[in-house]
């Protein structure tokens, strides 16, 4: 708690505003037995806890497994998918089917996948 007071402390000091609205709070904590952590507070405001949340087009969870990055994904790509045999129904070519599954498929499950390797 310590450090977000220095990072609040910062921010004012460089005429930098945080946005609370957009600030969250994910506590990673492997223990078995998990205390209960007090709420943290900037400038009076309550910051949301969450379980996990979008960093840079990657889901990052409290409990460190891609899972929830996995699901995303794979709905967001299955969505795509939808499109892609509406196309073919449609008599649209396959230069364009396989050009249209590259920019718009490929593009989803390659997007991190050097990440999601460990």
């Amino acid at each position: 708690r310590s450090e977000v007071l220095r990072l609040v402390l910062w921010c004012k000091s460089h005429s930098l505003a945080l946005n609370i609205k957009k600030t969250k709070e994910l506590i990673i904590d492997s223990r078995k037995c998990k205390a209960e952590p007090l709420p943290l507070y900037i400038n009076g405001d309550c910051v949301e806890r969450v379980h996990s949340f979008k960093f840079l087009g990657t889901y990052i969870s409290d409990n460190l497994t891609w899972s929830v990055h996995t699901m995303a994904t794979a709905k967001k790509a299955q969505q795509r998918l939808h499109f892609l045999r509406l196309l073919k129904k449609s008599g649209l070519g396959e230069t364009l089917l396989v050009t249209f599954y590259h920019f718009t498929i490929k593009s989803i499950l390659a997007y991190n996948h050097q990440l999601l390797s460990f």
